[in-house]
Protein backbone atom coordinates (compact mmCIF):
# COMPACT_ATOMS: atom_id res chain seq x y z
CA UNK A 1 0.00 0.00 0.00
CA UNK A 2 1.41 3.22 -0.76
CA UNK A 3 1.52 5.74 2.03
CA UNK A 4 -0.72 8.88 1.44
CA UNK A 5 0.26 12.77 3.14
CA UNK A 6 -2.33 15.53 3.36
CA UNK A 7 -1.27 18.63 1.69
CA UNK A 8 -0.21 19.88 5.50
CA UNK A 9 2.23 17.49 6.47
CA UNK A 10 4.26 17.90 2.76
CA UNK A 11 3.65 21.07 3.68
CA UNK A 12 5.30 21.20 7.04
CA UNK A 13 8.13 18.62 5.45
CA UNK A 14 8.95 20.88 2.72
CA UNK A 15 9.19 24.13 5.04
CA UNK A 16 11.50 22.22 7.30
CA UNK A 17 13.89 21.19 4.42
CA UNK A 18 13.56 24.71 2.92
CA UNK A 19 14.93 25.68 6.67
CA UNK A 20 17.81 23.52 6.62
CA UNK A 21 18.62 24.33 2.86
CA UNK A 22 18.46 28.21 3.96
CA UNK A 23 20.96 27.54 6.63
CA UNK A 24 23.52 25.20 4.82
CA UNK A 25 23.05 28.16 1.51
CA UNK A 26 24.91 31.04 3.72
CA UNK A 27 29.14 30.31 3.41
CA UNK A 28 30.22 33.76 4.82
CA UNK A 29 29.75 33.84 9.04
CA UNK A 30 27.51 36.81 10.36
CA UNK A 31 28.71 38.14 13.93
CA UNK A 32 27.46 41.04 15.75
CA UNK A 33 27.28 42.29 19.84
CA UNK A 34 29.73 44.36 21.59
CA UNK A 35 31.88 47.53 20.31
CA UNK A 36 34.40 46.32 22.97
CA UNK A 37 34.29 42.82 21.19
CA UNK A 38 34.36 44.52 18.20
CA UNK A 39 37.83 45.07 17.19
CA UNK A 40 38.99 42.12 18.50
CA UNK A 41 36.59 39.98 16.63
CA UNK A 42 37.45 42.32 13.60
CA UNK A 43 41.10 41.43 13.56
CA UNK A 44 40.13 37.32 14.16
CA UNK A 45 38.03 37.41 10.88
CA UNK A 46 40.80 39.16 8.80
CA UNK A 47 43.34 36.73 9.85
CA UNK A 48 41.07 33.81 9.81
CA UNK A 49 40.25 34.74 5.85
CA UNK A 50 44.08 34.44 5.60
CA UNK A 51 44.84 31.41 7.24
CA UNK A 52 42.16 29.70 5.74
CA UNK A 53 41.51 30.50 2.21
CA UNK A 54 38.44 28.25 1.86
CA UNK A 55 36.59 30.50 3.77
CA UNK A 56 35.18 34.23 3.24
CA UNK A 57 35.78 36.61 5.45
CA UNK A 58 33.74 36.66 8.27
CA UNK A 59 31.24 39.63 8.39
CA UNK A 60 31.39 41.79 11.64
CA UNK A 61 28.92 43.99 13.11
CA UNK A 62 28.22 45.83 16.12
CA UNK A 63 25.18 47.63 17.61
CA UNK A 64 25.83 46.76 21.56
CA UNK A 65 25.61 43.64 23.66
CA UNK A 66 21.75 43.64 23.90
CA UNK A 67 21.33 44.32 20.55
CA UNK A 68 23.62 41.51 19.03
CA UNK A 69 21.84 38.99 21.53
CA UNK A 70 18.31 40.15 20.66
CA UNK A 71 19.54 39.36 17.03
CA UNK A 72 21.03 36.29 17.81
CA UNK A 73 18.02 35.14 19.91
CA UNK A 74 15.56 35.43 16.18
CA UNK A 75 15.83 32.41 15.78
CA UNK A 76 17.73 29.91 13.35
CA UNK A 77 18.50 30.04 9.60
CA UNK A 78 20.26 31.74 6.68
CA UNK A 79 18.97 35.54 8.20
CA UNK A 80 19.69 35.08 11.97
CA UNK A 81 23.45 35.50 13.48
CA UNK A 82 25.92 33.17 13.82
CA UNK A 83 27.65 34.60 16.27
CA UNK A 84 26.97 37.11 19.08
CA UNK A 85 29.70 38.82 20.40
CA UNK A 86 29.40 39.84 24.34
CA UNK A 87 30.78 42.23 27.00
CA UNK A 88 28.76 40.16 29.94
CA UNK A 89 27.53 37.20 30.06
CA UNK A 90 23.66 36.28 28.71
CA UNK A 91 20.71 36.83 31.01
CA UNK A 92 18.37 34.40 31.78
CA UNK A 93 15.64 35.91 29.78
CA UNK A 94 17.75 36.31 27.06
CA UNK A 95 18.24 32.56 27.08
CA UNK A 96 14.43 32.16 27.41
CA UNK A 97 14.22 34.11 24.14
CA UNK A 98 16.28 32.28 22.22
CA UNK A 99 14.68 28.92 23.03
CA UNK A 100 11.35 30.07 22.41
CA UNK A 101 12.78 31.00 19.16
CA UNK A 102 14.03 27.46 18.16
CA UNK A 103 17.76 28.70 19.81
CA UNK A 104 18.23 25.97 21.65
CA UNK A 105 21.93 25.09 21.74
CA UNK A 106 23.98 28.26 22.94
CA UNK A 107 27.41 27.37 23.13
CA UNK A 108 29.29 30.30 25.56
CA UNK A 109 33.03 30.93 24.71
CA UNK A 110 35.15 33.05 27.00
CA UNK A 111 37.71 34.58 24.64
CA UNK A 112 39.14 36.71 27.61
CA UNK A 113 39.28 39.51 30.13
CA UNK A 114 38.90 43.25 30.02
CA UNK A 115 38.93 46.32 32.31
CA UNK A 116 36.24 49.24 32.13
CA UNK A 117 38.39 52.16 32.25
CA UNK A 118 37.56 56.02 33.32
CA UNK A 119 39.80 58.43 31.11
CA UNK A 120 40.04 61.83 29.95
CA UNK A 121 42.55 64.38 27.90
CA UNK A 122 45.80 63.84 28.19
CA UNK A 123 46.62 67.75 28.60
CA UNK A 124 43.66 67.95 31.37
CA UNK A 125 45.20 67.17 34.93
CA UNK A 126 44.83 63.36 36.27
CA UNK A 127 42.28 62.02 38.06
CA UNK A 128 42.32 59.47 41.15
CA UNK A 129 38.75 58.18 41.73
CA UNK A 130 37.23 55.72 43.45
CA UNK A 131 33.39 54.36 43.16
CA UNK A 132 32.08 56.72 45.60
CA UNK A 133 33.20 59.21 43.55
CA UNK A 134 31.95 58.50 40.13
CA UNK A 135 28.44 57.55 42.14
CA UNK A 136 28.51 61.28 43.77
CA UNK A 137 29.35 62.35 40.79
CA UNK A 138 26.69 60.86 38.58
CA UNK A 139 24.01 59.69 40.59
CA UNK A 140 20.34 61.91 40.46
CA UNK A 141 20.49 62.16 44.26
CA UNK A 142 23.04 61.39 46.29
CA UNK A 143 23.32 62.50 50.55
CA UNK A 144 23.60 66.30 52.19
CA UNK A 145 23.53 66.49 55.82
CA UNK A 146 21.44 63.14 56.15
CA UNK A 147 19.04 64.12 53.52
CA UNK A 148 18.42 62.65 50.29
CA UNK A 149 18.55 65.59 47.95
CA UNK A 150 18.73 66.42 44.24
CA UNK A 151 22.52 66.24 43.28
CA UNK A 152 23.96 69.93 43.66
CA UNK A 153 27.65 68.88 42.96
CA UNK A 154 29.07 70.53 39.87
CA UNK A 155 33.05 70.56 40.60
CA UNK A 156 35.00 67.07 40.79
CA UNK A 157 36.56 69.38 44.26
CA UNK A 158 33.27 69.48 45.60
CA UNK A 159 33.19 65.92 46.03
CA UNK A 160 36.68 65.48 46.75
CA UNK A 161 39.22 68.52 47.47
CA UNK A 162 41.88 65.73 45.91
CA UNK A 163 40.04 66.17 42.84
CA UNK A 164 40.54 68.53 40.18
CA UNK A 165 38.51 71.84 40.86
CA UNK A 166 36.79 71.13 37.29
CA UNK A 167 33.00 70.76 35.99
CA UNK A 168 31.69 67.42 36.01
CA UNK A 169 31.23 65.87 33.08
CA UNK A 170 30.70 62.44 32.59
CA UNK A 171 30.31 60.51 28.95
CA UNK A 172 28.49 56.82 29.98
CA UNK A 173 27.41 53.92 27.67
CA UNK A 174 24.25 53.81 27.29
CA UNK A 175 21.68 51.16 28.31
CA UNK A 176 21.91 48.84 24.79
CA UNK A 177 25.90 48.33 25.72
CA UNK A 178 27.56 45.45 28.15
CA UNK A 179 29.87 47.95 29.06
CA UNK A 180 26.90 50.00 31.15
CA UNK A 181 25.74 47.09 33.11
CA UNK A 182 28.88 46.55 34.28
CA UNK A 183 29.67 50.00 35.02
CA UNK A 184 25.97 49.70 37.08
CA UNK A 185 27.27 46.46 38.99
CA UNK A 186 30.89 47.14 39.39
CA UNK A 187 31.32 50.68 39.77
CA UNK A 188 27.81 52.96 40.85
CA UNK A 189 26.98 49.84 43.00
CA UNK A 190 29.54 50.05 45.20
CA UNK A 191 29.49 53.72 45.20
CA UNK A 192 26.11 54.08 45.88
CA UNK A 193 26.71 51.33 49.37
CA UNK A 194 29.32 53.84 50.44
CA UNK A 195 27.11 56.83 49.80
CA UNK A 196 23.86 55.87 50.82
CA UNK A 197 22.34 54.11 53.55
CA UNK A 198 20.96 51.27 51.66
CA UNK A 199 19.90 49.54 54.48
CA UNK A 200 16.87 51.66 55.05
CA UNK A 201 15.15 50.70 51.69
CA UNK A 202 13.70 48.24 50.46
CA UNK A 203 15.56 46.07 47.19
CA UNK A 204 13.41 47.89 45.04
CA UNK A 205 14.23 51.03 45.56
CA UNK A 206 17.84 50.38 46.08
CA UNK A 207 18.30 49.45 42.37
CA UNK A 208 16.31 52.62 41.16
CA UNK A 209 18.54 55.12 43.51
CA UNK A 210 21.80 53.47 42.64
CA UNK A 211 21.00 53.49 39.20
CA UNK A 212 19.55 56.73 37.98
CA UNK A 213 21.41 59.04 36.52
CA UNK A 214 21.30 62.64 36.83
CA UNK A 215 19.74 64.84 33.79
CA UNK A 216 20.86 67.99 33.86
CA UNK A 217 23.57 67.69 31.31
CA UNK A 218 26.62 66.57 33.22
CA UNK A 219 26.26 62.86 32.40
CA UNK A 220 25.69 61.81 29.03
CA UNK A 221 25.11 58.51 27.69
CA UNK A 222 26.67 57.47 24.57
CA UNK A 223 24.21 54.45 22.65
CA UNK A 224 27.27 54.60 19.77
CA UNK A 225 30.67 52.78 19.80
CA UNK A 226 33.99 54.20 22.52
CA UNK A 227 34.90 56.07 19.04
CA UNK A 228 31.71 58.41 19.88
CA UNK A 229 32.64 58.96 23.40
CA UNK A 230 36.05 60.09 22.47
CA UNK A 231 34.88 62.74 20.37
CA UNK A 232 32.64 63.81 22.60
CA UNK A 233 35.86 64.27 24.78
CA UNK A 234 37.80 66.67 22.05
CA UNK A 235 34.98 69.02 21.93
CA UNK A 236 34.41 68.92 25.66
CA UNK A 237 37.74 69.47 27.18
CA UNK A 238 36.98 68.53 30.91
CA UNK A 239 34.78 65.83 30.15
CA UNK A 240 35.86 62.04 31.54
CA UNK A 241 34.95 59.16 29.53
CA UNK A 242 34.06 55.38 29.93
CA UNK A 243 36.15 52.52 27.85
CA UNK A 244 37.67 49.16 27.57
CA UNK A 245 41.08 48.90 28.63
CA UNK A 246 41.42 47.55 24.37
CA UNK A 247 40.04 50.96 23.05
CA UNK A 248 42.62 52.74 26.05
CA UNK A 249 45.71 50.65 24.51
CA UNK A 250 44.70 51.72 21.04
CA UNK A 251 44.27 55.48 21.96
CA UNK A 252 46.92 55.97 24.27
CA UNK A 253 48.32 59.60 22.41
CA UNK A 254 44.61 61.03 23.17
CA UNK A 255 44.29 59.63 26.20
CA UNK A 256 45.35 59.24 30.29
CA UNK A 257 43.66 56.71 32.40
CA UNK A 258 41.90 57.42 35.94
CA UNK A 259 42.78 55.26 38.60
CA UNK A 260 40.43 53.68 40.65
CA UNK A 261 40.31 52.60 44.23
CA UNK A 262 44.28 53.66 43.85
CA UNK A 263 45.06 50.88 41.11
CA UNK A 264 45.74 51.41 37.37
CA UNK A 265 44.29 49.38 34.81
CA UNK A 266 46.70 46.71 33.25
CA UNK A 267 47.08 43.51 32.10
CA UNK A 268 48.70 42.53 35.32
CA UNK A 269 46.37 44.54 37.51
CA UNK A 270 43.58 43.09 36.07
CA UNK A 271 44.59 39.26 35.67
CA UNK A 272 45.39 39.76 39.49
CA UNK A 273 42.43 40.74 40.40
CA UNK A 274 43.41 43.60 42.18
CA UNK A 275 41.76 45.99 39.53
CA UNK A 276 38.41 46.28 40.51
CA UNK A 277 36.42 46.72 37.56
CA UNK A 278 36.82 44.29 35.25
CA UNK A 279 35.03 41.72 33.57
CA UNK A 280 35.32 38.36 31.09
CA UNK A 281 34.45 39.29 27.16
CA UNK A 282 32.46 36.12 25.52
CA UNK A 283 30.99 34.79 21.85
CA UNK A 284 27.95 33.37 21.98
CA UNK A 285 27.89 30.34 19.15
CA UNK A 286 24.62 29.20 17.49
CA UNK A 287 24.88 25.53 17.76
CA UNK A 288 22.46 24.82 15.58
CA UNK A 289 24.73 26.61 12.90
CA UNK A 290 27.50 24.61 13.41
CA UNK A 291 28.23 22.20 10.29
CA UNK A 292 25.82 24.41 8.19
CA UNK A 293 27.35 27.59 8.05
CA UNK A 294 31.15 26.96 6.56
CA UNK A 295 33.70 27.68 8.68
CA UNK A 296 31.84 28.36 11.83
CA UNK A 297 33.49 25.54 14.25
CA UNK A 298 37.04 26.22 12.48
CA UNK A 299 36.73 29.94 13.43
CA UNK A 300 36.01 29.69 16.97
CA UNK A 301 38.87 27.30 16.95
CA UNK A 302 40.92 29.62 15.55
CA UNK A 303 39.75 32.62 18.12
CA UNK A 304 40.64 30.82 21.38
CA UNK A 305 43.94 29.16 19.57
CA UNK A 306 47.12 30.50 21.70
CA UNK A 307 48.69 31.89 18.46
CA UNK A 308 45.54 34.10 17.83
CA UNK A 309 44.10 35.56 21.41
CA UNK A 310 46.98 34.01 24.07
CA UNK A 311 49.96 35.53 25.60
CA UNK A 312 51.79 37.65 22.87
CA UNK A 313 49.68 37.63 20.39
CA UNK A 314 47.55 39.77 18.02
CA UNK A 315 44.89 40.38 20.57
CA UNK A 316 46.76 41.26 23.20
CA UNK A 317 48.60 43.62 21.20
CA UNK A 318 45.30 45.90 21.09
CA UNK A 319 44.52 45.06 24.70
CA UNK A 320 42.72 41.79 25.34
CA UNK A 321 43.78 39.86 28.25
CA UNK A 322 44.36 36.67 27.23
CA UNK A 323 42.93 33.58 29.67
CA UNK A 324 45.10 31.68 31.28
CA UNK A 325 46.04 28.46 29.65
CA UNK A 326 44.25 25.64 31.53
CA UNK A 327 40.92 27.43 31.25
CA UNK A 328 41.13 28.04 27.63
CA UNK A 329 41.31 24.34 27.63
CA UNK A 330 38.02 24.32 29.53
CA UNK A 331 36.47 27.02 27.32
CA UNK A 332 37.76 24.82 24.13
CA UNK A 333 36.38 21.68 25.60
CA UNK A 334 33.05 22.74 26.43
CA UNK A 335 33.13 24.16 23.10
CA UNK A 336 34.22 21.21 21.47
CA UNK A 337 31.89 19.26 23.41
CA UNK A 338 28.85 21.14 22.17
CA UNK A 339 28.03 22.37 26.46
CA UNK A 340 24.58 24.45 25.78
CA UNK A 341 23.99 27.23 28.25
CA UNK A 342 20.99 26.95 29.99
CA UNK A 343 18.99 29.68 32.83
CA UNK A 344 21.44 30.02 35.48
CA UNK A 345 24.67 28.68 33.88
CA UNK A 346 26.21 31.26 32.47
CA UNK A 347 29.48 32.50 34.02
CA UNK A 348 28.43 35.83 35.23
CA UNK A 349 24.53 37.16 36.52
Amino acid sequence: MRTQFSPWALALVAGVSLAANAVEARDTIQIAGSSTVLPFASVVAEEFSHAYAQYKTPVVGSGGTGGGLRQFCQGVGTNTLDIANASRAIKDAEVAACQQAGVKEILEVQIGYDGIVFASRTDGRPFALTPEHIFTAAAAEIMVDGKQVKNPYTHWSQIDKKLPDQSIMLIVPASNHGTREVFEERVLAPGCAAALPLDAMSKETQDEVCKSLRNDGRVVEVAGDYSETLVRLQVQPEAVGVFGLGFYEQNRDRLQLATVDGVTASAATISSGEYPVSRPLFIYVKGEHLGAIKGLKEYVEYFLSEDVSGAGSPLEDIGLIPLPSDERERVLQRFTQRQAVTAQSSTLK
